[in-house]
């Protein structure tokens, strides 16, 4: 039987039953903090029994709830959150509930006084409270019961990795024949990771030339193997193509390629060291070689071909090694979109962000004569957030729509609205159409007429969604600004880019297998790109209709007794 874990100090179900049992406070009190603890327990989603009852302790996991995940209204979760702290000081003033979690017992505080710097005070003070708990001596203290302290930690929500123990052992350590009565025994440190980098500046002057020409080539307009033109890389893109290539570089010295031996690019894209380069990527990154060390080894080929500095055969072990790879790709999403995905497809979810770009509209009416300016950018990312919902474009695409070129009405003043795309200002050369419905016209309209005049502060710009001291807003402050308002008013966190993954998941709901549909919604090149980036989705729905096969054969009683 699996037995709930218990606390080494006093939790939200004991400060219920305190609270319960004091005659001291009213029956009002009494309710409303007991329910409040009640209420911020199953919001955090943990049990009564593994919540400290320390304010220090729940301080950031209460500044963390959001109101509407949790079905509450913003004012009652912040009462909730203010009777909580009323108890939890109470109970430290007048229950005498320690402040800083377990009390210690007196040889560990007459070590605790000796020390006189507040960090390693502090660093030590947690696992001094668990040894006094757990009524561990200082002498007894070795590197099983540091292991025993993380093992605690991570039971009780608060997870310790190989750092964080490292710095707790570094500050025993310090103490060692330093404080009178300290025990001597020395603690291991949990190994750290050995660094070698090597200065760039130290390799070789051909292969640096190398690498700053075939970047320089990337700045020009080029054609593909095929003949297709290929547009510069942008400055950023380049940047990190530099470090990536500078990182490859300093891995095949770590592996054992000497560092006089890299004179060129020719000589570092040679098949055996790129096999060396790649064997210990993928060690590093364990089972499975992550994206970055497979799509190191195309760009390793796609460089080889550009520049030709090796030849054919070698190109050719070049490309084995990419298939290697490529055969390794997880498909699917990040298990961080994969996580927005589950909220998404959560009943209400997806609602609640559709519906918020009308809030936002009636807000900034509501707003308009008293703060227009404030007013008008409400309006502006509520329009963002309305177009994301029906058309999932990359950031960059979203940032830069003009009036009258990117949304036009093609039917004269009265018709409905059309995003459009030509193919090349389209990342993947993709022509994007999207029809607008009426009511995106309407809100367009109102944010176009009522509110972008006052961002445009008097310029004449095409720019649907201006920025402050003239052309497009700057996609980072719109992506942040969109990302914010959703947050605040629905608890959910989402990017820009993430719109695409949400319009993926939802049609794939609704339209099964359907992969060419989704691909013609995101404006993918080639379908596999979206079924490799979706076919994980595939189970979701999957598990849905087993599980409404599965509730046929419960009895009724049962269906409603879960309701």
């Amino acid at each position: 039987m699996i037995q709930t874990p218990v606390l080494i100090e006093s939790s939200f179900a004991d400060a219920i039953a305190i609270i319960g049992a004091a005659n001291e406070l009213s029956k009002q009190t009494q309710r409303h903090w007991t329910t409040s603890l009640r209420q911020i327990a199953k919001a955090l989603d943990k049990p009564l029994e593994l919540i400290p009852a320390r304010l220090g302790a729940v301080r950031a996991d209460l500044a963390r709830l959001h109101h509407v995940p949790t079905g509450l209204t913003l004012k009652t979760l912040r009462n909730h959150k203010s009777n909580v702290k009323s108890a939890l000081l109470w109970l430290a003033r007048e229950k005498r509930i320690p402040k800083h979690g377990a009390p210690l017992t007196p040889a560990w505080e007459a070590l605790r006084s000796r020390i006189d710097d507040p960090y390693v005070r502090w660093r030590l003070s947690s696992f001094m409270r668990f040894c006094s708990a757990s009524s561990i001596a200082p002498a007894e203290v070795d590197e099983s019961i540091v292991e025993r302290f993380k093992s605690y930690r991570a039971q009780s929500g608060t997870p310790a990795d190989d750092a964080s123990g490292r710095r707790l052992v570094r500050a025993w350590n310090s103490n060692v024949g330093k404080i009178q009565s300290w025990p001597a025994h020395r603690l291991k440190e949990p190994a750290i990771k050995k660094l070698t980098e090597v200065p760039w500046a130290e390799f070789s002057e051909g292969l640096r030339r190398d690498v700053d020409q075939y970047l320089e080539s990337l700045t020009q307009v080029r054609r593909g193997r095929g003949g297709r033109r290929i547009r510069p890389l942008k400055p950023s893109t380049i940047k990190a193509r530099r470090v990536e290539l500078a990182a490859a570089a300093r891995m095949a010295v770590k592996t054992g390629v000497a560092i006089g031996d890299l004179t060129s690019l020719a000589a570092l894209l040679a098949p055996d060291v790129v096999e060396k380069i790649l064997d210990a990527y993928w060690v590093k990154n364990g089972e499975t070689p992550k994206a970055f060390t497979i799509n190191l080894a195309c760009r390793f080929l796609s460089i080889a071909r550009q520049t030709q500095c090796i030849d054919e055969a070698a190109c050719t072990r070049l490309d084995q090694m990419r298939r290697d790879l490529e055969d390794q790709r997880r498909g699917g999403l990040t298990d961080k979109n994969t996580a927005l995905i589950r909220q998404v497809l959560t009943p209400g979810v997806w609602s609640r962000v559709v519906k918020l770009p009308q809030d936002m509209m009636s807000t900034a009416a509501s707003q308009r004569s008293s703060a227009p300016l404030k007013a008008a950018v409400t309006a502006q990312i509520a329009v963002a957030i309305a177009i994301l919902t029906v058309a999932p474009v990359r950031l960059a695409n979203l940032a830069a729509i003009k009036l009258g070129v990117n949304l036009i009405k093609p039917d004269g003043p009265d018709s409905n609205y059309w995003l459009t795309f030509p193919d090349y200002d389209v990342k993947n050369r993709v022509r994007l159409n999207y029809p607008l419905e009426p009511y995106l016209t309407r809100m367009i309209d109102e944010y176009v007429h009522d509110y972008r005049p006052i961002l445009l502060r008097g310029r004449n710009e095409d720019w649907l969604f201006p920025g402050q001291h003239g052309g497009a807003k700057s996609s980072i402050l719109l992506s942040g600004q969109v990302t914010q308002r959703i947050y605040q008013a629905t608890g959910l966190r989402m990017t820009v880019h993430q719109f695409r993954h949400a319009a993926g998941a939802l049609i794939l709901q609704r339209r099964p297998g359907e992969y060419e549909l989704v691909r013609q919604v995101l404006g993918h090149r080639n379908v596999q790109t979206t079924i490799n980036a979706y076919i994980g989705l595939e189970n979701i729905r999957a598990s849905e209709i087993f599980s409404k096969i599965v509730m046929e054969h419960m009895d009724d009683d049962v269906l409603e007794a879960a309701e």
